[in-house]
């Protein structure tokens, strides 16, 4: 067996509205289709891929957790437009070019505090 492509992320959280308007708003994710679990939540989708999971946190810790996980990342286009929407909407952003490689990468945070990280290539790939 090969690991082939990673699936989703699942984030846990107490806004679960604020953490969908991120996504979507910000990040540029659409929401879509997600199985009627008997708890709250949206799966949001990027090019038909559900690749984000959000669960609304009903405060109970979670029974397993993965806290030295740093950050989500997403390749993306139009780092111009990209940095001027979240200039508009007042969304913190650090912007970083990756050491000899083509990449920019900017870094905002969902309303959970949960590092984002966007790659856009320079080079045009």
């Amino acid at each position: 067996m090969a690991v082939t492509m990673l699936e989703h992320v699942n984030i846990r959280t107490p806004d679960l509205e604020a953490t969908r308007r991120f996504f979507i708003d910000v990040i540029g994710l659409e929401e879509g289709p997600r199985p009627n679990f008997a708890f709250p939540g949206a799966w949001l989708y990027c090019g038909g891929v559900p690749v984000v999971h959000l669960i609304g946190d009903d405060g109970r810790p979670p029974q397993q957790g993965s806290g030295a996980v740093d950050h989500v990342a997403f390749g993306a286009a139009d780092y111009e437009g990209f940095v001027a929407k979240l200039s508009a909407r007042g969304v913190p952003h650090q912007v970083r070019d990756v050491p000899g490689q083509p990449i920019r990468q900017v870094f905002v945070h969902d309303p959970n505090g949960v590092k984002v990280e966007i790659n856009f290539r320079l080079d045009g790939r």
